[in-house]
């Protein structure tokens, strides 16, 4: 009966770790996501890149996963269809990444399918209204293009409330309010 009993605790014992690593893994990215929402817009720096949190990147592939937690064993939630897509870094675990879209859907992803480069959509909240692309820094320069919305812009600068913008076909500034992937004021070189 004894040794019916070992060997039964011997077949458990590696379920059970792994139980108890996943459980660890959910309660540290639980504390992650914690200690990011009550910051806010508060800037730190994150635990595993050293690079400030939030922070604007954008995606480097057609196909991006975002997960429930930051693991492979964490259920996909939504499929990312779209690189250069500007998702918001709200905070990180290890090689993961919990990001926010336009939208406002949250989830996890790898950092390797992360891209430093600037990206931002134009005006998503702006429905059916296109916003003015010019060729200066100001609404009396000339306009050089109608951007819809939900464009993808690659950024070059901004200064504050103007960002030189690019993309399929256009190039100029546009206003800074009128960007989803640029912080208010923020200035980008």
């Amino acid at each position: 009966m004894t040794r019916t009993l070992v060997a039964g605790m011997r077949q458990i014992a590696p379920l059970w770790n792994r139980v108890f690593h996943r459980a660890l893994r959910a309660m540290a990215a639980g504390f992650c996501a914690l200690a990011a929402g009550a910051t806010g817009q508060a800037d730190h720096i994150g635990s595993a890149s050293g690079l400030p949190v939030p922070r604007y990147v954008s995606l480097t592939s057609d196909r991006v996963n975002l997960r429930e937690g930051p693991s492979k064993d964490h259920r996909t939630v939504w499929v990312f269809q779209r690189a250069g897509l500007p998702v918001e870094i709200t905070a990180e675990f290890e090689i993961w990444r919990k990001v926010r879209d336009s939208e406002g859907a949250e989830g996890w992803v790898l950092h390797s399918l992360l891209s430093g480069r600037r990206t931002a959509l134009v005006a998503p909240w702006k429905k059916e209204i296109d916003s003015i692309l010019y060729s200066k820094a100001s609404p009396k320069s000339a306009p050089v293009a109608k951007l819809q919305s939900n464009v993808i812009a690659s950024v070059h600068g901004c200064d504050g409330t103007w960002c030189r913008v690019s993309g399929d076909g256009f190039e100029g500034f546009i206003q800074q309010s009128n960007l989803w992937g640029v912080y208010p004021n923020e200035k980008i070189e």
